[in-house]
């Protein structure tokens, strides 16, 4: 089946609920009677599947992780509580004291502060590689390196990284690759499709598609079990758990995706960035428009790009789908209709010029998200980048007269007149 079908028609079954209710229900609730202490027991014990606790399992989470990881072509799906509590539990899903990750240069400035700082309080290093090329990929590897994390479209640059080099030195050292495909989302392009392990998703972005919710997902590859067992980068997957009673997650890998499991019953057991349950409901039918407003995103997108390529006051225009771009091949033949998501960004002569335009539009919001219907203008080196310094920003192509846009679903017409009239008196 195409996309949007099962966007509309996966995770929940109408004819399976007690009611027929066609939307999937809200389960507004943090616990469950288990009706028995023998059935408490058997779940706790993990000898009987069911409801817990909230902050394990839900009802509507469950909907809603279906509905991702089969978007996705993935073998299973776990909710956080926003797209940072994804990329921190993905990572630390595989990585302790003393490991490393190799980190792309063009990540969401709140990625780069996690894990080149926050997570090296915790002992994990960042090893920072060229992502546009990843030449020097291969040469950061060592044993102790138990990721690869990377973003589909880059934000603010909107590159796309080298993914069949990526890939390939994972593949070749036995590395978990985990993809950021928040920009691009599964209506444009599946990661996983095209050999990487782990997806993770800032679902407050185009799956919300409103701005009204946070929240985050973590989805594995459906061949990602087979690299975990018995492979000594991630031991921990195969020696026992002494917080469970001795259970070795390579005992479950024929009936379980064990990367998911993990962390659902480790890691959010203990430190609890679960999505609450309305917030889940929200997104879950966000995600069943996905694909029909990802195609519009991405042709008002171009438009504007193609507007401003021309423009006299503009220097640059970064967009995947522009036929000047380096990477327009790649995303022609590998994204859905070679669309290429709603984020763009241009540069202009200086922070004032940027500053006078961002001041003078009407129709674009100066907000600090991305993925909202209506259209966002932002200014990265001050906002969203800004705890980043200037040889950091340098590093990752942020200049000071950079614009960011992530544009909605108005006519693209009109957002092409309000950005000229802004320009103008840029």
């Amino acid at each position: 089946m195409n996309f949007d079908t099962l966007a509309l028609n996966s995770g929940y079954d109408p004819k399976k609920d007690a009611f027929g209710a066609m939307a999937a229900p809200l389960y507004q609730t943090t616990a469950y009677d288990f009706g028995s202490l023998e059935t408490a027991a058997n779940r706790f014990a993990l000898r009987e599947l069911g409801e817990i606790y909230s902050r394990l399992t839900n009802p509507t989470f469950e909907a809603l992780e279906s509905k991702i990881a089969t978007l996705e072509n993935g073998a299973a799906a776990v909710s956080t509580a926003s797209g940072q509590a994804a990329l921190f539990f993905a990572v630390a899903n595989l990585a302790g004291a003393g490991d490393n990750i190799l980190l792309s240069n063009k990540v969401y400035g709140g990625t780069q502060t996690l894990f080149t700082h926050t997570m090296k309080n915790f002992g994990i290093e960042a090893r920072v590689f060229d992502s546009d090329s990843a030449e020097e990929l291969e040469s950061l590897v060592d044993k102790n390196t138990k990721a690869i994390l990377f973003e589909t479209l880059s934000n603010p640059q909107i590159a796309v990284p080298n993914l069949p080099k990526i890939v390939e030195v994972a593949n070749k050292h036995g590395v978990v690759t985990i993809a950021d495909n928040t920009v691009a989302t599964p209506a444009l392009f599946k990661p996983l499709d095209n050999g990487v392990d782990v997806v993770v998703h800032s679902a407050s972005k185009y799956i919300s598609g409103q701005g009204v919710s946070i929240g985050g997902l973590v989805v594995a590859g459906k061949k990602l079990n087979e690299k975990l067992v018995k492979n000594e980068r991630y031991a921990r997957f195969s020696t026992p758990d002494e917080s469970y009673h001795g259970l070795v997650y390579a005992d479950l890998a024929g009936a379980f995706d064990i990367f998911t499991l993990r962390i659902r019953i480790g890691l959010l057991r203990d430190m609890g960035a679960v999505l609450s349950p309305f917030n889940a409901w929200q997104l879950l039918l966000g995600l069943e428009t996905l694909g029909v407003r990802m195609q519009r995103h991405s042709d008002n997108a171009r438009k504007v790009a193609e507007f401003l390529e021309a423009h006299p006051k503009v220097k640059s225009v970064n967009y995947p789908g522009l036929k000047s771009s380096p990477v327009y091949e790649f995303v022609a033949s590998k994204f859905a209709g070679g669309r290429a998501s709603g984020l763009l960004s241009f540069e202009v002569e200086s922070k004032e010029a940027a500053r006078r335009v961002l001041n003078e539009v009407k129709l674009f919001h100066i907000v600090a998200n991305i993925g909202d219907a209506k259209s966002i203008i932002t200014h990265p080196a001050t906002t969203t980048h800004q705890q980043l310094s200037a040889s950091e920003l340098e590093a990752c192509g942020i200049s000071e007269g950079l614009v960011r846009l992530s544009i909605g679903l108005e006519s693209a017409e009109d957002l092409v007149a309000d950005l000229g009239a802004a320009l103008e008196k840029a």
